[in-house]
Protein backbone atom coordinates (compact mmCIF):
# COMPACT_ATOMS: atom_id res chain seq x y z
CA UNK A 1 0.00 0.00 0.00
CA UNK A 2 1.43 3.66 -0.69
CA UNK A 3 0.81 6.54 1.30
CA UNK A 4 0.52 9.65 0.89
CA UNK A 5 -0.16 13.09 2.27
CA UNK A 6 -3.26 14.66 1.82
CA UNK A 7 -4.60 17.82 2.74
CA UNK A 8 -8.51 18.56 3.87
CA UNK A 9 -10.64 21.07 5.80
CA UNK A 10 -12.49 20.25 9.01
CA UNK A 11 -14.94 22.54 11.24
CA UNK A 12 -15.01 21.90 14.41
CA UNK A 13 -16.43 23.54 18.01
CA UNK A 14 -14.05 23.38 20.93
CA UNK A 15 -15.42 25.00 24.12
CA UNK A 16 -13.08 28.04 25.77
CA UNK A 17 -12.17 27.49 29.62
CA UNK A 18 -15.01 30.40 30.03
CA UNK A 19 -17.58 28.95 28.24
CA UNK A 20 -16.87 25.22 30.16
CA UNK A 21 -17.05 27.31 33.08
CA UNK A 22 -20.07 28.78 32.25
CA UNK A 23 -22.19 25.42 31.66
CA UNK A 24 -20.82 23.86 34.87
CA UNK A 25 -22.13 27.02 37.19
CA UNK A 26 -25.47 26.88 35.13
CA UNK A 27 -26.26 23.36 36.22
CA UNK A 28 -25.59 23.26 39.79
CA UNK A 29 -28.54 24.05 42.11
CA UNK A 30 -28.76 27.07 44.43
CA UNK A 31 -26.64 25.09 47.46
CA UNK A 32 -24.01 23.33 44.93
CA UNK A 33 -23.06 27.00 43.69
CA UNK A 34 -22.62 28.06 47.16
CA UNK A 35 -20.33 25.34 47.44
CA UNK A 36 -18.26 25.90 44.39
CA UNK A 37 -18.14 29.97 45.31
CA UNK A 38 -16.84 29.10 48.83
CA UNK A 39 -14.28 26.74 46.94
CA UNK A 40 -13.27 29.67 44.60
CA UNK A 41 -12.71 31.80 47.50
CA UNK A 42 -10.58 29.86 49.68
CA UNK A 43 -8.21 28.87 46.88
CA UNK A 44 -8.10 32.29 44.95
CA UNK A 45 -6.64 35.58 47.08
CA UNK A 46 -8.09 37.84 44.19
CA UNK A 47 -11.46 36.81 44.60
CA UNK A 48 -13.63 38.98 47.35
CA UNK A 49 -17.49 38.39 48.37
CA UNK A 50 -19.31 41.63 48.47
CA UNK A 51 -22.00 41.43 51.80
CA UNK A 52 -24.18 44.49 51.06
CA UNK A 53 -23.48 44.87 47.42
CA UNK A 54 -24.78 47.14 44.95
CA UNK A 55 -25.04 46.80 41.36
CA UNK A 56 -22.11 49.55 40.91
CA UNK A 57 -20.37 47.35 43.84
CA UNK A 58 -20.10 44.22 41.58
CA UNK A 59 -16.68 44.62 39.79
CA UNK A 60 -17.09 42.92 36.51
CA UNK A 61 -14.51 45.33 34.62
CA UNK A 62 -10.87 44.79 33.50
CA UNK A 63 -8.73 43.41 36.69
CA UNK A 64 -5.87 45.37 35.48
CA UNK A 65 -7.05 48.68 34.93
CA UNK A 66 -5.72 51.80 36.64
CA UNK A 67 -7.33 52.18 40.17
CA UNK A 68 -6.23 54.16 43.17
CA UNK A 69 -3.69 52.35 45.69
CA UNK A 70 -3.80 51.70 49.16
CA UNK A 71 -0.09 52.44 51.34
CA UNK A 72 0.21 50.96 54.23
CA UNK A 73 3.32 49.97 56.20
CA UNK A 74 4.43 46.16 55.32
CA UNK A 75 5.71 45.11 58.85
CA UNK A 76 2.23 45.99 60.15
CA UNK A 77 -0.35 44.34 59.57
CA UNK A 78 -2.16 43.91 55.63
CA UNK A 79 -5.08 45.02 55.13
CA UNK A 80 -8.54 43.29 55.40
CA UNK A 81 -9.19 43.28 51.07
CA UNK A 82 -5.94 42.35 50.34
CA UNK A 83 -7.12 38.73 51.33
CA UNK A 84 -4.09 38.06 53.44
CA UNK A 85 -4.91 39.23 56.38
CA UNK A 86 -4.40 37.39 59.77
CA UNK A 87 -7.37 34.90 60.33
CA UNK A 88 -10.30 35.87 62.65
CA UNK A 89 -10.77 33.29 65.66
CA UNK A 90 -13.13 30.65 64.75
CA UNK A 91 -15.70 29.34 66.74
CA UNK A 92 -14.71 26.53 68.96
CA UNK A 93 -16.28 24.03 67.50
CA UNK A 94 -14.68 21.23 69.10
CA UNK A 95 -16.81 22.27 72.30
CA UNK A 96 -20.26 21.48 70.48
CA UNK A 97 -21.47 18.08 70.92
CA UNK A 98 -20.72 15.21 68.32
CA UNK A 99 -24.04 13.01 67.68
CA UNK A 100 -24.81 10.44 68.79
CA UNK A 101 -25.07 7.13 66.43
CA UNK A 102 -27.80 4.24 67.03
CA UNK A 103 -24.84 1.53 67.52
CA UNK A 104 -22.67 4.20 70.00
CA UNK A 105 -26.62 4.66 71.93
CA UNK A 106 -27.33 0.63 72.13
CA UNK A 107 -23.73 -0.49 72.54
CA UNK A 108 -23.39 1.74 76.10
CA UNK A 109 -26.40 0.28 77.38
CA UNK A 110 -25.41 -3.27 76.15
CA UNK A 111 -21.85 -2.92 77.56
CA UNK A 112 -23.63 -2.62 81.04
CA UNK A 113 -25.86 -5.91 80.60
CA UNK A 114 -24.99 -8.88 82.75
CA UNK A 115 -24.31 -11.33 80.05
CA UNK A 116 -21.43 -13.88 79.60
CA UNK A 117 -18.44 -12.87 77.48
CA UNK A 118 -19.42 -14.65 74.42
CA UNK A 119 -23.32 -13.10 74.26
CA UNK A 120 -21.58 -9.20 75.21
CA UNK A 121 -19.84 -10.08 71.48
CA UNK A 122 -22.95 -11.67 69.88
CA UNK A 123 -24.58 -8.61 71.08
CA UNK A 124 -22.41 -6.52 69.80
CA UNK A 125 -22.14 -7.91 66.57
CA UNK A 126 -25.67 -7.75 66.17
CA UNK A 127 -25.52 -4.17 67.18
CA UNK A 128 -23.19 -3.12 64.59
CA UNK A 129 -24.67 -4.87 61.49
CA UNK A 130 -28.37 -2.84 62.74
CA UNK A 131 -29.27 -0.45 59.44
CA UNK A 132 -30.35 3.42 59.74
CA UNK A 133 -33.56 2.43 61.19
CA UNK A 134 -33.10 0.02 63.71
CA UNK A 135 -33.56 -3.61 61.73
CA UNK A 136 -31.39 -6.48 61.73
CA UNK A 137 -31.20 -7.32 58.05
CA UNK A 138 -28.35 -9.57 57.64
CA UNK A 139 -28.12 -13.18 57.89
CA UNK A 140 -26.72 -15.31 60.57
CA UNK A 141 -23.98 -16.24 59.28
CA UNK A 142 -22.78 -12.99 59.43
CA UNK A 143 -22.94 -12.63 62.97
CA UNK A 144 -20.84 -15.77 62.96
CA UNK A 145 -18.14 -14.56 60.82
CA UNK A 146 -18.27 -11.38 62.98
CA UNK A 147 -17.69 -13.35 66.39
CA UNK A 148 -15.04 -15.96 65.26
CA UNK A 149 -15.72 -18.57 67.78
CA UNK A 150 -13.89 -21.68 68.00
CA UNK A 151 -17.46 -23.08 68.89
CA UNK A 152 -19.74 -20.81 66.39
CA UNK A 153 -22.96 -19.69 67.92
CA UNK A 154 -26.17 -21.40 66.40
CA UNK A 155 -29.11 -19.79 65.26
CA UNK A 156 -31.19 -19.61 68.57
CA UNK A 157 -28.31 -18.66 70.84
CA UNK A 158 -28.16 -15.42 68.20
CA UNK A 159 -32.08 -15.19 68.39
CA UNK A 160 -31.89 -15.39 72.60
CA UNK A 161 -29.02 -12.59 72.41
CA UNK A 162 -30.97 -10.09 69.65
CA UNK A 163 -34.49 -10.48 72.38
CA UNK A 164 -32.24 -8.66 74.86
CA UNK A 165 -30.98 -6.06 72.27
CA UNK A 166 -34.51 -5.44 71.18
CA UNK A 167 -35.68 -4.40 74.74
CA UNK A 168 -33.03 -1.80 74.93
CA UNK A 169 -33.65 1.85 74.76
CA UNK A 170 -34.62 2.46 72.17
CA UNK A 171 -37.21 -0.22 71.89
CA UNK A 172 -37.78 -2.29 69.11
CA UNK A 173 -34.35 -2.26 67.31
CA UNK A 174 -32.86 -5.13 65.98
CA UNK A 175 -36.17 -6.95 64.83
CA UNK A 176 -36.89 -8.70 61.48
CA UNK A 177 -39.54 -7.20 60.27
CA UNK A 178 -42.35 -4.32 61.08
CA UNK A 179 -44.78 -7.00 62.61
CA UNK A 180 -41.92 -7.76 65.25
CA UNK A 181 -41.46 -4.83 65.90
CA UNK A 182 -44.56 -3.13 66.75
CA UNK A 183 -44.96 -6.69 68.89
CA UNK A 184 -41.94 -6.21 70.68
CA UNK A 185 -43.10 -2.62 71.72
CA UNK A 186 -46.38 -3.75 72.79
CA UNK A 187 -44.48 -5.89 75.39
CA UNK A 188 -43.56 -2.86 77.04
CA UNK A 189 -46.71 -0.49 76.88
CA UNK A 190 -49.40 -1.02 79.69
CA UNK A 191 -52.95 -0.61 78.80
CA UNK A 192 -55.93 -2.84 78.49
CA UNK A 193 -55.02 -6.87 78.79
CA UNK A 194 -57.77 -7.22 75.22
CA UNK A 195 -56.64 -4.16 73.80
CA UNK A 196 -53.09 -5.77 74.05
CA UNK A 197 -53.95 -8.84 72.53
CA UNK A 198 -56.07 -7.41 69.69
CA UNK A 199 -53.10 -5.04 69.20
CA UNK A 200 -50.46 -7.99 68.82
CA UNK A 201 -52.98 -9.96 66.34
CA UNK A 202 -53.14 -7.39 64.21
CA UNK A 203 -49.53 -6.46 64.01
CA UNK A 204 -49.02 -10.33 63.63
CA UNK A 205 -51.29 -10.86 61.19
CA UNK A 206 -53.56 -8.14 59.79
CA UNK A 207 -51.34 -5.33 58.86
CA UNK A 208 -51.57 -5.76 55.41
CA UNK A 209 -55.61 -5.51 55.79
CA UNK A 210 -55.54 -2.32 57.86
CA UNK A 211 -53.35 -0.63 55.22
CA UNK A 212 -55.63 -1.72 52.80
CA UNK A 213 -58.68 -1.94 53.75
CA UNK A 214 -59.34 0.03 57.07
CA UNK A 215 -60.04 -1.14 60.88
CA UNK A 216 -63.67 -2.33 59.45
CA UNK A 217 -61.70 -5.12 57.20
CA UNK A 218 -59.71 -5.81 60.02
CA UNK A 219 -62.48 -6.42 62.95
CA UNK A 220 -64.01 -8.94 59.65
CA UNK A 221 -60.68 -10.87 59.07
CA UNK A 222 -60.12 -11.28 63.07
CA UNK A 223 -63.51 -12.05 64.55
CA UNK A 224 -63.20 -8.85 66.66
CA UNK A 225 -65.84 -6.48 67.69
CA UNK A 226 -65.26 -2.68 65.80
CA UNK A 227 -64.71 -0.79 69.00
CA UNK A 228 -62.32 -2.91 70.24
CA UNK A 229 -60.06 -2.83 66.99
CA UNK A 230 -60.21 0.56 66.87
CA UNK A 231 -58.60 1.02 69.74
CA UNK A 232 -55.65 -1.41 69.22
CA UNK A 233 -55.36 0.45 65.98
CA UNK A 234 -55.11 3.81 67.85
CA UNK A 235 -52.80 1.84 69.94
CA UNK A 236 -50.60 0.78 67.00
CA UNK A 237 -50.17 4.40 65.87
CA UNK A 238 -48.44 5.44 68.93
CA UNK A 239 -45.97 2.63 68.55
CA UNK A 240 -42.73 3.82 66.09
CA UNK A 241 -41.95 1.77 63.15
CA UNK A 242 -38.60 2.69 62.44
CA UNK A 243 -36.93 3.20 66.35
CA UNK A 244 -33.19 3.61 65.05
CA UNK A 245 -34.10 6.78 62.70
CA UNK A 246 -34.15 9.50 65.36
CA UNK A 247 -30.32 8.65 65.54
CA UNK A 248 -29.73 9.46 62.01
CA UNK A 249 -26.79 11.90 61.52
CA UNK A 250 -26.71 12.31 58.00
CA UNK A 251 -26.36 16.19 56.45
CA UNK A 252 -29.70 17.25 55.54
CA UNK A 253 -29.43 20.18 52.54
CA UNK A 254 -32.57 22.11 52.92
CA UNK A 255 -34.22 23.79 49.76
CA UNK A 256 -34.46 27.47 49.17
CA UNK A 257 -36.33 28.75 46.77
CA UNK A 258 -33.96 30.47 43.88
CA UNK A 259 -36.80 32.63 42.31
CA UNK A 260 -40.10 34.00 43.09
CA UNK A 261 -43.11 35.35 41.30
CA UNK A 262 -44.90 38.43 41.56
CA UNK A 263 -48.16 39.90 40.10
CA UNK A 264 -47.38 43.44 39.29
CA UNK A 265 -50.75 45.32 37.98
CA UNK A 266 -51.89 41.72 36.01
CA UNK A 267 -48.26 40.69 35.03
CA UNK A 268 -46.34 38.00 36.28
CA UNK A 269 -42.59 38.89 36.53
CA UNK A 270 -39.46 37.14 38.25
CA UNK A 271 -37.40 37.93 41.05
CA UNK A 272 -34.51 36.39 42.00
CA UNK A 273 -33.91 35.68 45.86
CA UNK A 274 -30.23 34.64 45.95
CA UNK A 275 -28.38 36.69 43.74
CA UNK A 276 -26.88 39.10 46.49
CA UNK A 277 -25.39 35.64 48.03
CA UNK A 278 -22.97 35.67 44.54
CA UNK A 279 -22.13 38.99 44.26
CA UNK A 280 -18.36 39.07 44.21
CA UNK A 281 -15.65 41.69 43.24
CA UNK A 282 -11.78 41.40 42.60
CA UNK A 283 -9.57 42.65 45.20
CA UNK A 284 -7.88 46.17 44.29
CA UNK A 285 -4.75 44.90 46.27
CA UNK A 286 -4.13 42.35 44.15
CA UNK A 287 -4.78 44.42 41.17
CA UNK A 288 -2.09 46.72 42.34
CA UNK A 289 0.20 43.96 43.27
CA UNK A 290 -0.35 42.40 40.06
CA UNK A 291 0.46 45.37 37.72
CA UNK A 292 3.78 46.39 40.08
CA UNK A 293 4.40 42.75 39.54
CA UNK A 294 7.46 41.12 37.09
CA UNK A 295 8.11 38.48 35.70
CA UNK A 296 7.04 34.83 37.22
CA UNK A 297 5.25 36.61 39.96
CA UNK A 298 3.28 38.85 37.29
CA UNK A 299 2.08 35.81 35.43
CA UNK A 300 1.36 33.56 38.52
CA UNK A 301 -0.79 37.08 40.10
CA UNK A 302 -2.49 37.39 36.82
CA UNK A 303 -3.58 33.83 36.27
CA UNK A 304 -5.91 34.24 39.56
CA UNK A 305 -6.62 37.73 38.38
CA UNK A 306 -7.95 35.77 34.95
CA UNK A 307 -9.67 33.05 36.77
CA UNK A 308 -11.53 35.54 39.56
CA UNK A 309 -13.03 37.76 36.38
CA UNK A 310 -13.80 34.46 34.39
CA UNK A 311 -16.16 33.19 37.31
CA UNK A 312 -17.16 36.55 37.85
CA UNK A 313 -18.45 37.28 34.22
CA UNK A 314 -19.89 33.10 34.44
CA UNK A 315 -21.97 34.13 37.45
CA UNK A 316 -23.38 37.20 36.13
CA UNK A 317 -23.88 34.54 32.71
CA UNK A 318 -25.77 32.22 34.97
CA UNK A 319 -28.08 34.55 36.58
CA UNK A 320 -29.40 36.53 33.20
CA UNK A 321 -30.38 33.20 31.43
CA UNK A 322 -31.94 31.75 34.47
CA UNK A 323 -34.26 35.16 34.70
CA UNK A 324 -35.28 35.18 31.07
CA UNK A 325 -35.64 31.15 31.66
CA UNK A 326 -38.21 31.67 34.72
CA UNK A 327 -39.96 34.92 33.18
CA UNK A 328 -40.98 32.78 30.31
CA UNK A 329 -42.13 29.98 32.55
CA UNK A 330 -44.29 32.54 34.64
CA UNK A 331 -45.51 33.59 31.20
CA UNK A 332 -46.48 30.57 29.97
CA UNK A 333 -48.12 29.00 33.58
CA UNK A 334 -49.96 32.02 33.92
CA UNK A 335 -53.13 30.13 34.83
CA UNK A 336 -51.37 27.85 37.11
CA UNK A 337 -49.90 31.09 39.23
CA UNK A 338 -53.35 32.43 38.87
CA UNK A 339 -55.48 29.22 39.69
CA UNK A 340 -53.38 26.39 40.68
CA UNK A 341 -51.83 23.15 39.95
CA UNK A 342 -55.78 22.46 38.19
CA UNK A 343 -54.89 24.83 35.78
CA UNK A 344 -51.49 23.77 35.39
CA UNK A 345 -50.75 23.72 31.44
CA UNK A 346 -48.48 21.50 29.31
CA UNK A 347 -45.12 22.77 28.40
CA UNK A 348 -42.03 21.83 26.82
CA UNK A 349 -38.48 22.92 26.99
CA UNK A 350 -38.41 23.63 23.50
CA UNK A 351 -41.10 26.09 23.79
CA UNK A 352 -39.42 28.23 26.05
CA UNK A 353 -36.16 27.65 24.29
CA UNK A 354 -37.40 29.33 21.15
CA UNK A 355 -39.40 32.09 23.15
CA UNK A 356 -36.01 33.23 24.65
CA UNK A 357 -33.97 32.67 21.86
CA UNK A 358 -31.93 29.71 23.16
CA UNK A 359 -30.32 26.18 22.93
CA UNK A 360 -33.24 23.36 24.49
CA UNK A 361 -30.10 21.99 26.48
CA UNK A 362 -29.56 25.07 27.89
CA UNK A 363 -32.75 25.55 29.28
CA UNK A 364 -32.99 22.01 30.62
CA UNK A 365 -29.41 22.71 32.33
CA UNK A 366 -30.89 25.84 33.55
CA UNK A 367 -33.84 24.55 35.32
CA UNK A 368 -32.05 21.30 37.06
CA UNK A 369 -32.47 22.01 40.85
CA UNK A 370 -33.40 25.11 40.69
CA UNK A 371 -36.73 26.08 42.76
CA UNK A 372 -39.62 29.11 42.06
CA UNK A 373 -41.48 30.20 45.08
CA UNK A 374 -45.15 30.30 43.86
CA UNK A 375 -48.64 31.42 45.63
CA UNK A 376 -49.16 27.50 45.73
CA UNK A 377 -45.87 26.32 47.06
CA UNK A 378 -42.61 25.81 46.45
CA UNK A 379 -41.89 23.91 42.59
CA UNK A 380 -38.56 22.54 41.30
CA UNK A 381 -38.52 24.57 37.43
CA UNK A 382 -38.28 21.04 36.02
CA UNK A 383 -41.26 19.92 37.28
CA UNK A 384 -43.23 22.81 35.68
CA UNK A 385 -42.86 21.30 31.87
CA UNK A 386 -45.19 18.70 31.67
CA UNK A 387 -46.32 17.07 28.03
CA UNK A 388 -50.46 17.38 28.56
CA UNK A 389 -53.97 16.41 26.91
CA UNK A 390 -55.82 18.49 24.44
CA UNK A 391 -59.62 19.81 25.97
CA UNK A 392 -62.63 20.94 24.34
CA UNK A 393 -61.67 24.16 24.39
CA UNK A 394 -57.80 23.71 22.44
CA UNK A 395 -56.22 24.31 25.84
CA UNK A 396 -53.21 21.93 27.05
CA UNK A 397 -53.36 20.99 30.75
CA UNK A 398 -49.92 19.57 31.65
CA UNK A 399 -50.51 15.60 33.18
CA UNK A 400 -50.08 16.99 36.67
CA UNK A 401 -53.06 18.95 36.57
CA UNK A 402 -55.09 15.78 35.06
CA UNK A 403 -53.54 14.13 37.87
CA UNK A 404 -54.44 16.54 40.53
CA UNK A 405 -58.24 16.82 39.12
CA UNK A 406 -58.41 12.47 39.76
CA UNK A 407 -57.32 13.04 43.13
CA UNK A 408 -59.71 15.36 43.77
CA UNK A 409 -62.43 13.01 42.55
CA UNK A 410 -61.42 10.26 44.26
CA UNK A 411 -60.93 12.57 47.67
CA UNK A 412 -64.55 13.44 47.23
CA UNK A 413 -65.86 9.71 46.68
CA UNK A 414 -68.17 7.80 48.47
CA UNK A 415 -65.92 5.67 50.22
CA UNK A 416 -68.65 2.77 50.00
CA UNK A 417 -68.82 3.16 46.23
CA UNK A 418 -65.56 4.46 45.01
CA UNK A 419 -65.22 5.69 41.11
CA UNK A 420 -63.98 3.36 38.97
CA UNK A 421 -61.55 4.13 36.23
CA UNK A 422 -64.32 3.80 33.61
CA UNK A 423 -66.48 6.26 35.61
CA UNK A 424 -63.38 9.06 36.39
CA UNK A 425 -63.18 8.85 32.69
CA UNK A 426 -66.48 9.85 32.02
CA UNK A 427 -66.12 12.49 35.12
CA UNK A 428 -63.04 14.08 33.16
CA UNK A 429 -64.78 13.90 29.58
CA UNK A 430 -67.45 15.94 31.01
CA UNK A 431 -65.11 18.47 31.82
CA UNK A 432 -63.78 18.52 28.30
CA UNK A 433 -60.46 16.42 29.12
CA UNK A 434 -61.06 13.30 26.92
CA UNK A 435 -58.29 10.90 28.70
CA UNK A 436 -57.57 7.29 27.74
CA UNK A 437 -59.01 4.75 30.88
CA UNK A 438 -55.18 3.33 30.79
CA UNK A 439 -54.05 6.69 31.21
CA UNK A 440 -56.27 7.36 34.04
CA UNK A 441 -55.03 3.72 35.51
CA UNK A 442 -51.35 5.06 34.87
CA UNK A 443 -52.01 8.26 36.92
CA UNK A 444 -53.93 6.61 39.68
CA UNK A 445 -50.89 4.78 39.89
CA UNK A 446 -48.69 7.17 39.88
CA UNK A 447 -50.40 8.82 42.92
CA UNK A 448 -50.72 5.75 44.44
CA UNK A 449 -54.02 5.11 45.09
CA UNK A 450 -55.04 1.64 44.75
CA UNK A 451 -58.49 1.01 42.45
CA UNK A 452 -61.49 0.90 43.58
CA UNK A 453 -61.97 -2.96 44.82
CA UNK A 454 -59.28 -1.71 47.33
CA UNK A 455 -60.75 1.82 48.08
CA UNK A 456 -64.23 0.08 49.20
CA UNK A 457 -65.52 0.35 52.52
CA UNK A 458 -68.07 -1.37 54.37
CA UNK A 459 -70.90 1.40 55.43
Amino acid sequence: MKTRVQLSQRQSQKLTPQMQLAIRLLQLSGAELEREIDNALSVNPALERIEDATPAAVDGSDPFAETETTEFDSDKELPAESGLASPQTDPDWDRLAEPVSLQAHLNGQWRLATVSARDMAIGMALIDALDADGYWTSSYDDIRDGTRFAEPADDDEIDAVRHLIQRLDPVGTACRELSECLIVQLGQMHADADVLDAARTIAGNHLGVLAHKGPEAVAKACGLPPALVAQATGLLKTLDPKPGAAFHTGRTDYIEPDFTVENIRGRWRAKALSASQHNLRISAFYKNMAREARGGDAAYLKQYLQEAQWLISALASRQDTLMKVVQAVAVKQQRFLEQGPLAMQAMTMREVAESIGMHESTVSRACAGKYLATPHGLFELARLFRSGVGDDSGQMPAASAIQARIAAFIKAESPQKPLSDARLESLLAAQGLPVARRTIAKYREALHIPPSSERRRPA
